[in-house]
């Protein structure tokens, strides 16, 4: 059995990723048609799209490259929102939903043909996602799902006990949407190839500079750094999980949850023919969501809900283990080698949010779990927007900023959400235990 101890707190995508692209150092002030604020997924999109469009953008980071949930992630592309069409449609209005739906159904070759054009290396596998009910209840409601985006043209399948147990090596779950079109990625690697692939068009990146002020000037927008001021006509925000207090309001929109992973050693043929055999990737209906799926060297990275920057915090690392070992009982005895956390951005109705809060400011951000899929969405549709797309033609809806009542609250309380969840879903599976027995 595991020992116990625990593995090394390095995220293995550092460990693995190709080599970082070579940035810029900001001394003084530059002029650009667009600013981008965070170099993750979302921003480097954003700036590739703007400049193959002939516009000079430059991409600035508080950090470096790849340093939020863009290159901490747990990588899997999950293309499909927890919402049907009609609920969408009740939501957003039936033009609106149509657009997204249509944008949807394509995300994932979208990213999937942008990672073969840019050639990026990075471990991208499109082998199917599995979405597994843990409860009977779960089973309705994705059962429900299912039906509804099928009918919208999505490729699903619904995926049963016996047959469930032998496609992902699990017995814990009896009930499962299988989407086609799902698959991974090396997400730091991803995001490293987006940043070559942005630099090759002349975007100009900038690390280490975060930014502190933000004023309207003669025209342009300033966006104030330690070492110098990078001004533009417009400004896309693409900071998530990572988003402070440079636009008013627009942190108290989300709340920055925790996503952490643990990386397995290299599994033997035998232990990957039982777990999760196809290399396809899955994730359950847990609040505190059980997700997995193998990496280029054969380790198996298996993840849940953490509770702040610590993995270890708050028995993070016994929600992992506990978790694996629920899962996937075949593999107690595997060493663990990594575990890593980054942090995700998500909204009261987990849907990203677009915003242009004033006259050349966009935001984009609040993925809730959607991230390798839905950043590209978005930052093409930032980028469209600050080309002069019309607002009708965008797959995701401006709409205002609107802070949550409770944030200061619920941020002070975000560390005990993830135990407090795994109670409930410890909770859930009991009662659905019972209810099985005695129905």
């Amino acid at each position: 059995m595991y020992d116990g101890s625990h593995p090394k707190d390095q995220a293995l995508w550092s460990v693995t990723a190709p080599a970082a692209v070579q940035t810029d150092v900001l001394d003084g002030d530059c002029g650009f048609d667009v600013v981008i604020v965070g170099g993750g997924l979302t921003g480097l999109r954003a700036a590739i799209t703007l400049a193959e469009a002939g516009s000079s953008v430059a991409v600035m980071d508080s950090r470096h490259i790849g340093y939020g949930a863009s290159g901490r992630s747990g990588g899997q592309c999950n293309p499909i929102w927890r919402a049907t069409p009609e609920e969408l449609a009740a939501k957003y209005g039936q033009a609106q939903a149509e657009r997204l739906v249509r944008t949807t159904l394509s995300c994932a070759d979208d990213l999937f043909d942008d990672i073969r054009r840019f050639g990026i290396d990075c471990g991208a596998e499109q082998n199917g996602w599995y979405q597994a009910a843990h409860t009977r209840k779960a089973a309705a409601g994705l059962r429900r799902l299912g039906a509804a985006w099928q009918k919208a043209g999505a490729p699903i399948d619904v995926v049963k006990a016996p047959d469930l147990h032998e496609r992902i090596g699990s017995k814990a779950y009896d009930f499962a949407l299988r989407h086609e079109k799902g698959g991974f990625v090396q997400p730091l690697a991803l995001t490293r190839g987006f940043a070559h692939r942005a630099k090759s068009l002349g975007v100009r990146l900038f690390e280490n500079a975060p930014a502190r002020q933000m004023e309207r000037r003669a025209g342009l927008w300033r966006v104030s750094t330690d070492r110098g001021t990078l001004s533009a006509e417009k400004v896309v925000l693409a900071t998530n999980g990572y988003t402070d207090a440079l636009w008013p309001g627009l942190r108290r929109s989300i709340l920055p949850m925790v996503s952490i992973a643990v990386a397995t050693s290299p599994l033997s043929p035998e232990l990957q023919a039982s777990v999760l055999p196809g290399r396809v990737t899955f994730a359950d209906t847990r609040l505190a969501i059980y997700f997995g799926r193998y990496d280029a060297d054969n380790r198996l990275i298996f993840g849940c809900v953490g509770s702040n920057e610590s993995v270890g915090s708050f028995g993070g690392h016994r929600r992992l283990r506990s978790g694996l070992l629920t899962v996937f009982p075949q593999l107690a005895g595997t060493s663990l080698d990594y575990t890593w956390m980054g942090r995700i951005a998500v909204t009261p109705d987990l849907m990203p949010h677009l915003h242009e809060p004033a006259p050349g400011v966009l935001a984009g951000l609040g993925y809730s779990g959607r991230g390798i899929a839905m950043t590209s969405v978005m930052g093409r549709c930032l980028a469209q927007r600050a080309l002069g797309a019309k607002v009708d033609d965008l797959p995701f809806p401006v709409s205002p900023i609107e802070t949550l009542s409770f944030h200061g609250v619920a941020r002070n309380f975000i560390p005990l959400m993830a135990p407090a969840m795994s109670m409930l879903d410890r909770a859930t599976v009991f009662q659905d235990r019972v209810m099985r027995r005695f129905s």
